[in-house]
């Protein structure tokens, strides 16, 4: 694989990250809500989640999906169904008051690592896209070694980025302008994701 390729495939899959999302969504909203520290973990167990489905990727998950496109209807609808559900919980615990998240955080580091994984998983348009890509663009030969390294790239590329998007919206400024309109904010989030997630279920 030439290092042009490389660039290539890097450059997709960045493109991939920075999409707007349910990770990205669910990263925007851990920061305003709890803050740097939590979005961080979060964005990490994006990045984790990135990996598994570029992994299945490799492994053929194209094909199989083609073989049997009922595996991937089962996965949409599952995937769906969970955005869903989170989608609904945020609507009805947007009157809820913010925690404060200058003491204790509400959600310890496993558990944010825990939904980001989950949040990332339960979206497989990632598997459609990263088999596209890996598919397309790296050749069956291609050493293990530039195989690790594009692997390393995507879960840096979704962690830096879900990172940074959690920092944007935990800075002060944000979080008093999130305050001051919780409960809309809170309902238009989960209203984004419930499209999202009807969105994934239904295509």
């Amino acid at each position: 694989m030439t290092l042009a390729a490389f660039v290539a495939v890097a450059f997709l899959l960045t493109l991939g990250a920075i999409s707007p999302g349910p990770a990205v969504l669910m990263a925007a909203r851990t920061g305003v809500t709890e803050g740097m520290r939590t979005g961080f973990f979060l964005a990490m167990g994006i990045g984790i989640g990135a990996v598994f489905w570029a992994l299945l990727a490799l492994s053929g998950l194209a094909v199989l999906f083609q073989i049997a496109p009922t595996l991937l209807w089962v996965f949409k609808i599952a995937g769906g169904l969970y955005l869903i559900w989170m989608a609904y919980g945020m609507w009805r615990d947007a009157p809820n008051p913010l925690p404060d998240v200058t003491g204790t955080l509400p959600r310890r580091a496993l558990s944010a690592f825990r939904l980001g994984v989950i949040t990332q998983l339960s979206n497989p348009k990632p598997a459609v896209l990263l088999s596209a890509v890996f598919i397309g663009t790296v050749p069956p030969q291609t050493p293990i070694w530039t195989l690790a390294a594009l692997l390393t790239y995507l879960f840096l590329v979704e962690s830096a980025w879900n990172t940074i998007v959690a920092r944007i919206f935990s800075f002060p400024a944000t979080r008093r302008a999130y305050l001051g309109a919780k409960t809309t904010v809170d309902r238009t989030f989960g209203g984004l994701l419930g499209l999202l997630g009807l969105k994934i279920a239904a295509t």
